[in-house]
């Protein structure tokens, strides 16, 4: 078993090398990556709530992913620095919503020009949640 195992590694490890011999692990960019999955779930804990939308987002070299907008979403992250926080916003006061409690998690989990992000934010409802990111293009999916 162990030379089978030994003799999968060393084939692979052929597979990579190239014709030059230098094995094809290069970074294929110089950018730091910039690649996250976005969480709507209902429920005030993320590890077990219900998800009900997700979006990938790549930020570099360019935007992309299954992100309806992703130009958008990586315009405004750029513009806070990656901090998600400061896309919070003061809910609108022109929008009444109910006081009742069913909590809703968003969540960012990835990396950022390099760093690791786990970031969540939990909302009293659906209607506070809108209030607080309406016009925000990250949680627009």
């Amino acid at each position: 078993m162990r030379h089978r195992i030994a003799a999968a590694s060393a084939a692979t490890l052929l597979c990579l090398v190239g014709a030059t011999g230098v094995a094809a692990a290069q970074p294929s960019s110089l950018y730091a990556p910039s690649a996250l999955v976005f969480t709507v779930a209902q429920g005030d804990d993320a590890t077990d709530s219900t998800v009900v939308r997700a979006a990938t987002l790549s930020c570099a070299p360019t935007a992309l992913g299954t992100h309806p907008d992703p130009q958008a979403a990586c315009a405004a992250l750029n513009s806070t620095g990656g901090a998600l926080d400061r896309l919070l916003a003061s809910p609108n006061p022109d929008r009444a919503c109910p006081m009742h409690y069913a909590p809703v998690t968003v969540t960012a989990d990835g990396v950022w020009k390099g760093s690791r992000v786990a970031w969540k934010y939990t909302f009293s409802n659906t209607c506070v949640m809108s209030a607080t990111l309406n016009g925000n293009a990250v949680f627009a999916f």
